[in-house]
């Protein structure tokens, strides 16, 4: 699908932390803090608690890898996330499988969202004997994703893009250009798999795991609580040192991943407690779960608030706003996902009733005036 980025994620800049007199500060044990100081080396394993081992698959691009678990059971290993689907990742499996493994089939593959780096071997998979075990969403987006590919970018696409104020000579380009594809790192998913909703409990490692969903970075994201331990598996959904691309794309151009992420925060934070251990999907493993979703919400809060007052000043098309919401220059490989973050807070301002489309550029791009600035803490 044409509208599908490289899951590669981009933070929003971090404003200034919130006046500390508006709420209780946070004890200061309940900060994040990282366990291990160090990742696993490819193809090795950390043990992180009986049965549950870590392990990282590598990713070309700036985000340069991907965590992925694997869970004991009597019948084998259940793998959480698999990573891209090529030669290197393939190698690197293999060796998990012959070395830390240790030649235990893997039986089953929770893939906790659609996205290519965390589904992208979940076929490979399935293909030696093993079950997928996923959100519908997750499979129906992946699934629909991976059989669509494009040599050019749709005509759908190139409004969205011209819409959010990309320029002319970069439009032409991309025009012409055979788009990034799901299908070029997602081996072809099956048609059958085994569904996983919120509230479900999965056992699995020798545990039972209480499931959680999440939106905003990828619709009914799943997150495992475990019953037994204090023990998270959080995916993109909860990570530390950096906040997951919230975007907007061609097939949902009215979505408002934004305020879905906000939600979820806050909906999360009534069940974390700092002595969780979670187990992203990138990053290192940490505690202090608490102050982390406050972080999390506070970026895209402080963002809101940045752009509405910009655009109560002037207006301005969503690719305009990058240097509101980011705080540096963006390159051309972020370029992408930067447009669809940009989108998405637009989006949320306009939900709000924050802002209104105010005609539009020269060459197409929807111009938004900002009403009244958001107010703190909204």
């Amino acid at each position: 699908m044409t509208d599908a980025a490289p899951p590669q994620d981009i933070e929003t800049a971090q404003a200034p932390a919130p006046d500390p007199g508006s709420r209780p500060p946070e004890p200061p044990e309940q900060g994040v803090r990282h366990p291990w100081g160090e990742p696993p080396p490819e193809g090795e394993a950390t043990r992180i608690a009986e049965d549950v081992l870590w392990m990282r698959l590598p990713l070309p691009m700036r985000l340069d890898h991907v965590n992925v678990y694997a869970l004991r059971d009597d019948d084998g290993w259940t793998v959480v996330d698999t990573g891209f689907d090529s030669r290197w990742s393939r190698a690197v499996w293999q060796r998990l499988l012959d070395g830390p493994l240790a030649g235990a089939p893997v039986v089953r593959v929770l893939a906790t969202h659609q996205h290519p780096d965390h589904i992208g071997l979940a076929g490979w998979f399935v293909a030696q004997g093993a079950e997928l075990l996923t959100s519908r969403t997750a499979w129906l987006m992946a699934r629909m994703l991976q059989l669509d590919v494009q040599d050019r970018p749709t005509a759908e696409q190139l409004d969205f893009w011209r819409r959010a104020g990309m320029d002319a000579d970069r439009l032409a380009v991309r025009a012409a250009e055979r788009p990034w594809n799901t299908a070029d790192v997602v081996h072809p998913l099956p048609l059958g798999y085994r569904r996983v909703r919120d509230g479900d409990t999965l056992h699995l490692g020798r545990r039972d795991w209480r499931v959680a969903v999440g939106n905003g970075h990828a619709a009914e994201h799943l997150t495992l609580w475990s019953g037994a331990d204090d023990l998270v598996i959080g995916g993109d959904q909860l990570l530390p040192g950096i906040s997951p691309n919230l975007g907007v794309y061609a097939t949902e151009p009215g979505a408002n991943p934004v305020q879905e992420w906000l939600d979820s925060c806050a909906r999360l934070a009534a069940r974390a407690h700092h002595r969780h251990l979670v187990l992203p999907g990138h990053k290192l493993p940490f505690t202090g779960l608490p102050a982390r979703l406050e972080q999390l919400a506070e970026n895209h809060h402080s963002a809101l608030r940045r752009l509405s007052s910009v655009l109560a000043q002037a207006p301005r098309t969503a690719v305009d706003c990058f240097d509101v919401l980011f705080r540096r220059r963006i390159g051309e490989g972020e370029y992408g996902l930067a447009l669809a973050e940009a989108v998405a807070h637009i989006n949320a301002l306009a939900a709000r009733g924050a802002v209104r489309a105010e005609g539009e550029t020269a060459s197409g791009g929807i111009l938004w005036r900002g009403e009244d600035p958001v107010p703190d803490g909204a």
